[in-house]
């Protein structure tokens, strides 16, 4: 099958990529949002191909994965076919809804041209679809296999932006949480806060799998596949109970909780006994295989392809 979908989302994206498909790639000059192309910090198979919007045009597709309501807009303009109505379409939505709880209506309500596809169950209930029909498919992430040694008594901590997008990350938590316990940032515009600037992916993993523990601050966003990377390393999780955290991590796994001074203690228990931090990681990484696993991530959306293809 022949797919077309734009690089939004890298670790998403890479996933996806690994599917026995042919994958199609806008690029533009500039690379930027609108035609990024090909990953430069994650390997992507050679079945991933970068097609300007002249190349587009002529360009056989089978089904086009939309992410962004922009990319309805280009599709029609570069293919000359509508999403859904002319080809078979897919709509991704990867994060929560922003505003009051009455108003949370999705770009593509009352589309039953298309399908709408929630990456967690949380997002598929607090987005109003109207009538179009809406599937889950659950993350699933390349396995960077069990990489965890904790020697480093700190907690490692993944946002991108966390300036600019503050509340929403918990980026004003931190200062609150670092207490005893030294966090190290990580992320595209962490160092703006001191933190390390964003890395290749393998860097990344090893970076992060040598602090002991993993925080995630997080208010109000869908549920970020760094903290199931940090699973799958082994790391055990201190996270605050929001959005679908709660289904993610176990008891066994780490901490959860909405009150900070929680977090904070758990923390600093976890940092202080590196064997408790060790269990609880393992189990973190049974938890994240066994739900988040890449081959049942693969099949789930193979069906639904196929479905939509059809």
């Amino acid at each position: 099958m022949r797919i077309l979908l734009w690089h939004v989302h890298g670790s998403w994206t890479t996933a996806l990529l690994q599917g026995e498909h042919t994958y199609l790639l806008p690029v533009l000059p500039d690379r930027g949002p609108d035609g990024r192309g090909r990953a430069e910090t994650w390997e992507w198979p050679e079945s991933a191909l970068e097609l300007t919007p002249a190349e587009l045009g002529d360009a056989e597709v089978d089904v086009v994965i939309l992410q962004r309501p922009r990319d309805l807009e280009l599709c029609a303009e570069w293919l000359g076919r509508r999403p859904g109505r002319d080809l078979p379409a897919v709509f991704v939505e990867h994060n929560a809804p922003q505003g009051r709880i009455a108003e949370m209506r999705h770009p593509v309500a009352d589309r039953e041209d298309l399908r709408l596809v929630h990456v967690t169950h949380f997002n598929d209930l607090f987005w109003d679809a109207g009538t179009t029909p809406t599937t889950v498919i659950e993350h699933g992430v390349v396995d960077p296999g069990y990489r965890y040694t904790g020697e480093l008594a700190e907690a490692a901590v993944a946002i991108n932006e966390p300036a600019r997008r503050g509340r929403v990350t918990g980026t004003d938590l931190l200062p609150r949480l670092n207490g005893t316990v030294p966090l190290r940032l990580f992320g595209i515009g962490a160092g703006a806060m001191g933190g390390i600037e964003n890395l290749p992916q393998a860097e990344l993993h090893a970076e992060m799998a040598r602090r002991r523990v993993y925080l995630h601050p997080i208010r109000w966003t869908s549920l970020g596949l760094s903290l199931i990377e940090a699973m799958h390393l082994g790391m055990p999780v201190v996270a605050l109970g929001t959005t679908e955290v709660a289904e993610a991590v176990p008891p066994v796994a780490g901490l959860v909780s909405t009150d900070v001074e929680v977090l904070r203690r758990g923390l600093a228990e976890l940092v202080a006994d590196p064997g408790e931090a060790r269990r609880r990681g393992c189990a973190a990484r049974a938890t994240a295989l066994a739900r988040y696993g890449l081959d049942r991530f693969l099949a789930d959306w193979d069906r639904l392809l196929a479905e939509v293809a059809a």
